[in-house]
């Protein structure tokens, strides 16, 4: 078993110390699930990146922008939503500690 929040402190703290100001850790990887915890501090972006096939950001800690095709929306603690299929970027406002669960494909 996974303590989900004490492992997103513990990122929250290696983000802070990094120079990039983000820390992750993924900690399941069953088939095609993923999920990890991402820590990022206030002001880190995650420049534009394609959506795996389908994926949740699910907010633990602070405030975050899914930004996409000029559009944006905050996520705060608590609250989860569905990753766009395309092209984004992820912004702290707030340090923050998110869950990112995806689905992956996996080549022959």
């Amino acid at each position: 078993m996974i303590d989900v929040l004490a492992l997103a402190e513990e990122h929250l703290a290696l983000a802070r110390e990094s120079a990039h100001g983000r820390s992750a850790h993924t900690y399941l990887n069953e088939g095609t699930l993923r999920q990890a915890v991402i820590a990022l501090i206030a002001g880190t972006i995650l420049g534009d990146h394609d959506a795996p096939p389908a994926a949740s950001l699910h907010v633990l800690s602070g405030r975050v922008r899914i930004v996409e095709e000029g559009r944006s929306v905050e996520v705060g603690a608590g609250q989860a939503i569905p990753i766009p299929q395309r092209r984004h970027s992820v912004e702290a406002d707030e340090d923050s500690a998110v869950i990112l669960t995806s689905v992956v494909n996996i080549s022959g």
